[in-house]
């Protein structure tokens, strides 16, 4: 049967809440409670030189401040303290001797490491149990992670933590990093689980962690109430009352939910946590909670609006928050609106009387290359390109529906993109609404010639020359000039779509004048 401990970390986590001011009583109160709830381990709060120390609240700069806030009676609980890497000279950390204080905590990200290691020896050389918090685990690879691993086991900490600092862990990530430390990790360390709720996930992915066969000891962490930035945490009582009934601990709920009433209650009606859309976003997009917190607090942004920001950010600036960087890119989303206006009321401006050559990249465009940049030198011409660009001394405009295409596209071609919505671009000339260009024709519905000439109608065009348009063979080699852009479909699949090609661009030319510039091979022409 594993051994379970609960470490309770509403002092240090639920601090996002409140900005750390629990007040000196609150405080005490708390830490009592979780005394008498029989917590095993009792987090106290950060120990950071960041900040000025104020009394009332958990963000510690000396470990003698947390001397007031322990009871003498302590039921056995281990105390610990929390310190983000870079936050706090460890010199100033006393032996643990001489400190209330049986733990550390150090948390890091993954560009930390090799840093936050030496600050970890430091710590257990003065005789600390060493807790070690290396965030976001999701964002090393399993390579990395067993590197981690390694390094661990030659520091021999007392707990090894696999950490879901967004919220975003499904039960098979979860499991597979736990058996990578569980047949990695130096038996005598304790495996340890941090977990936030912006899926709804934490109490499921708890359940599921204690009923794994293993004989190591386990350390879960939760907060009372759900107590956490965002969507918070793991609940302290509904998870000890879980462990009650099904692993036959002894802890005591009354306590618990007497924190919940007496104190926790007043500070979730001035600034609730708990599941919400920003934050289910944010870990859908496995991305740091603040940014979510500060685009919701703008006010300003629809759910979709918010979803095509996170879209548009780097990889690379997903965990770490960055204010100034969510500043620009939210400064750069609300300004799209209105350059996306001017965009469009000058592009009408350059069509107006002109024809246009719309360029697909069909094998008629290779084929016939010279008729088509013959035609494209008329002065009367403007050239669009679909889902690529045909060549840059001829191409006016690439038009693209398709994400993977615009990723492939040389992003120094971008300033003469126009993209639909359903791509998240913030560079490009022109974005479109993708719903608007849609057709009825169940085939072809979002195909992107046929948006395009949608596009081109709905601004007014009045005549447009098809090139390299040819319709799809069930031999993917026939289809492209470009093999690399080569499909495999069923029979069935392209003659369906060379159908609705042939009833779409009817109907069209009920509306706009079309011609074919080069031969055609699996559509009818009109």
């Amino acid at each position: 049967m594993n051994r379970i401990h609960v470490l309770d970390c509403t002092l240090r986590d639920g601090g996002y809440c409140n900005y750390w001011k629990f007040g000196c009583e609150n405080i005490k109160k708390i830490i009592a409670g979780l005394v008498e709830a029989r917590m095993d381990v009792i987090e106290c709060g950060f120990l950071t030189d960041q900040v000025p120390y104020i009394p009332d609240s958990t963000r510690f700069t000396k470990v003698e401040q947390i001397v007031e806030v322990i009871p003498k009676k302590q039921n056995n609980s281990l105390f610990v303290a929390m310190i983000n890497y870079g936050e706090y000279d460890i010199l100033k950390l006393p032996e643990c001797k001489e400190s209330p204080l049986d733990g550390i905590r150090v948390a890091f990200h993954k560009k930390d490491l090799l840093e936050a290691f030496k600050v970890c020896g430091q710590i257990q050389k003065k005789g600390y149990k060493v807790f070690l918090q290396p965030m976001v685990s999701l964002s090393y690879t399993d390579e990395e992670f067993l590197d981690l691993i390694k390094r661990t086991n030659q520091l021999n900490p007392y707990a090894f933590y696999i950490v879901d600092s967004f919220g975003v862990m499904k039960e098979k990530d979860l499991t597979r990093f736990f058996y990578m430390v569980e047949h990695n990790l130096n038996p005598g360390i304790l495996i340890g689980f941090h977990s936030h709720n912006n899926m709804q996930l934490a109490y499921a992915n708890a359940q599921a962690l204690v009923a794994l066969p293993t004989n190591r000891s386990l350390i879960m962490d939760s907060s009372v109430y759900g107590m956490g930035r965002g969507a918070g945490n793991l609940n302290t009582e509904l998870f000890v009352g879980y462990l009650n009934e099904n692993i036959e601990t002894k802890y005591q709920l009354p306590p618990l939910l007497n924190i919940i009433d007496e104190v926790l209650n007043d500070f979730y009606q001035g600034n609730s946590w708990g599941y919400s859309l920003p934050n289910y976003i944010s870990a859908a997009h496995n991305a740091h909670p603040n940014y979510a917190g500060y685009l919701d607090n703008r006010k300003t942004l629809t759910i979709e609006g918010m979803n095509e920001i996170f879209d548009m950010m780097d990889e690379g600036k997903k965990a770490a928050y960055d204010k100034e960087y969510i500043e620009e890119l939210y400064l750069k989303y609300m300004e799209k609106d209105r350059v996306q206006e001017e965009r469009l009321a000058e592009l009408k401006d350059k069509l107006l009387d002109r024809e246009v050559l719309l360029i697909a990249p069909g094998k008629s465009s290779a084929a016939e290359r010279e008729k088509i940049v013959q035609y494209s030198l008329q002065k009367n011409i403007i050239t669009f390109s679909v889902n690529y660009e045909y060549d840059e001394n001829i191409t006016d405009f690439i038009f693209l529906s398709n994400l993977r295409r615009y990723r492939e596209l040389d992003a120094k071609k971008r300033e003469k993109c126009i993209v639909t919505s359903n791509i998240p671009a913030l560079d490009v000339y022109l974005q479109t609404k993708y719903k608007e260009l849609l057709n009825a024709n169940e085939a072809v519905c979002d195909n992107a010639g046929m948006m395009l000439i949608k596009f081109l109608i709905n601004i007014g065009v009045k005549k447009i020359s098809l090139a390299g348009l040819d319709g799809y063979s069930p031999d993917p080699e026939e289809n492209y000039a470009d093999p690399g852009m080569n499909v495999h479909a069923q029979r069935a699949v392209m003659d369906a779509i060379n159908q609705g090609m042939t009833e779409v661009l009817t109907e069209f030319s009920r509306e706009i004048e079309i011609e074919f510039l080069t031969k055609v091979k699996h559509i009818k022409i009109l």
